[in-house]
């Protein structure tokens, strides 16, 4: 099985050269996403020998990243895309489970709530409220069985990726991806893996920081996918109001 492990990079030169140090354990062919970093991150990457690179020369976010990421598996006949982020908090030695579970199923999706690990951190409490607040509205609502609908560390098939039509730069782009995947019918699996808070203090940034507005911002994101044209499906209706049936 040939596999890319993509991961996305914003201002994370405190992290990247150990993250990759751990990757290349398990991973020959590695993506890394340069979002607009100004830390000293792109530096840091310039001297990684053997790395497939996609530098954004500004900030376009988290989803944006993650898109770019798909773009480059699909381009590029990868059977597997392995994300996970750069921060710490995901295990690069647990790769090799992700792509192990991937055998019967379309995606793959680390939660950190799925069972418990010795070394589990506490969630800040704002974040696990909001996550468990989205995950049970996602799976009400859309018939899936998830435990963490916002965790970063997946494998995808390519099969899945090509049914995917993800538009969401932002930290929301998580959610329109669990619409899609339910309303193209794609096989889900969560294993667990640790819950690693390393700086609890992390903001997510400007508005997102306000949990109320960033509650109401995942809420939209979720309304909007319903409506997102998709390979193979219908055209939905996008009016609020229809004169006729739908």
């Amino acid at each position: 099985m040939r596999w890319l492990t993509a991961v996305p990079v914003y201002n994370e030169a405190k992290h990247v050269r150990d993250v990759l140090a751990r990757i290349r354990r398990t991973s020959s062919d590695i993506l890394v996403v340069n979002d607009g970093s100004t830390d000293g991150t792109a530096d840091l990457l310039d001297a990684e020998p053997n790395l497939l690179r996609v530098n954004h020369p500004d900030n376009r976010g988290y989803g944006a990243a993650l898109i770019a990421a798909f773009t480059f598996a699909l381009e590029h006949d990868y059977e597997v895309l392995v994300t996970m982020d750069c921060d710490g908090q995901h295990e690069p030695a647990r790769i090799p489970v992700l792509l192990e579970a991937i055998h019967d199923c379309d995606i793959v999706s680390g939660s950190r709530y799925f069972r418990d690990f010795r070394q589990d951190t506490p969630a800040p409490s704002d974040r696990r409220f909001i996550n468990a607040t989205i995950t049970r509205e996602i799976n009400t609502r859309y018939g899936l069985n998830l435990t963490d609908a916002f965790c970063g560390f997946k494998a995808y098939r390519r099969e899945a990726l090509e049914k995917l039509r993800i538009t969401e730069a932002g930290w929301g782009m998580p959610l329109q991806l669990w619409v899609q995947s339910a309303r193209q019918g794609l096989r889900v699996k969560e294993i667990g893996v640790p819950r690693l808070y390393l700086d609890p203090t992390r903001a997510f940034g400007g508005v997102m920081n306000d949990p109320d507005r960033r509650l109401a911002y995942y809420r939209g994101v979720l309304a909007a996918a319903e409506t997102d044209v998709l390979p193979g499906l219908p055209t939905p209706c996008r009016a609020l109001t229809c004169p006729e049936p739908c």
